[in-house]
């Protein structure tokens, strides 16, 4: 129970960091750009505000990850998504859609009955050498390619392609916290600077990059939990089969709730599409 407390305050501040300088970096009354958009940011208190809730996600994500399994925690953090529409509700008032309600419940429902039937246990806290070099060669070498292909194209191209390659590495950086949690100072200038995919949400739709980041990364870490820390599932086949029918019914249902959020952090109904940063 306390692993599933601390993965959902890592999606919750997520969610709030994500929100919080999001408004941040629209609301400048002077639209200025340059080192003086970045002066404005350094003294905004809303975008330090949302430092500070990247930095509580961190720590939360790496109790949790000590804690518990990386292939329960990871899935967890889709919830990022449910926590920042709920925010967006209360917080700035916007109208959220009836199918977007719809599919936050099924979001939650689908992975909860995920966690519930999959039964994710075992693990151990020393990996071999090889179980990390080979992960490592391979997620690393997936990241560059899906970069490389973001770097033309449209904008949904770009984005999809960047937000992947984004959530791969943090897929990866999961690991690397999991296996040093003794070691959290290490890690969290690189952790914080890894969860924030500037590049992804700044080439393209929010509705695009982001189900991406967030579907893509419980994915490669469900995969990297069983590669790396010999992670296993239920061996009943009837509850390992519900469990893939209910992660496939969660990526789906995160995937609408993010299409049809409100494309900017606009008051109001907010539903024509825009890119991320316009107001």
């Amino acid at each position: 129970m306390i692993t599933i407390l601390f993965a959902l305050a890592a999606a919750f501040s997520n969610a709030l960091n994500m929100i919080t300088q999001h408004i941040a970096s629209i609301s400048d009354p002077g639209k200025t750009k340059g080192w003086r958009f970045v002066r404005y940011l350094a003294t905004n208190p809303l975008w330090l505000f949302g430092w500070v809730a990247l930095g509580g996600s961190f720590v939360f994500q790496a109790l949790a990850l000590h804690n518990g399994q990386m292939s329960v925690v990871q899935p967890l953090l889709v919830t990022e998504l449910v926590f920042a529409l709920v925010l967006r509700r209360l917080w700035i008032r916007q109208q959220i859609r009836d199918i977007t309600w719809w599919a936050a419940a099924v979001t939650c429902g689908s992975l909860a009955l995920f966690v519930a039937v999959s039964e994710p246990t075992g693990g151990h806290a020393q990996p071999t050498s090889s179980a990390w070099i080979g992960a490592t060669i391979a997620t690393g070498g997936a990241a560059a390619i899906l970069t490389l292909v973001g770097r033309r194209g449209s904008p949904v191209r770009r984005a999809a392609a960047l937000g992947a390659a984004t959530a791969i590495l943090w897929a990866l950086v999961a690991t690397f916290i999991k296996a040093m949690t003794d070691t959290l100072t290490q890690f969290g200038p690189v952790g914080m600077f890894t969860h924030w995919p500037v590049y992804a949400l700044n080439v393209g739709p929010l509705s695009i990059s982001q189900p991406c980041i967030v579907l893509v990364d419980p994915m490669v870490s469900i995969v990297l939990s069983v590669w790396i820390f010999d992670e296993v599932f239920t061996e009943n086949a009837l509850r390992l089969s519900v469990g893939i029918l209910a992660f496939a019914v969660m990526c789906v249902a995160a995937t609408v709730l993010a299409r049809t959020t409100p494309a900017t952090m606009e008051r109001g109904p907010g539903q024509a599409p825009s890119p991320l940063g316009t107001g």
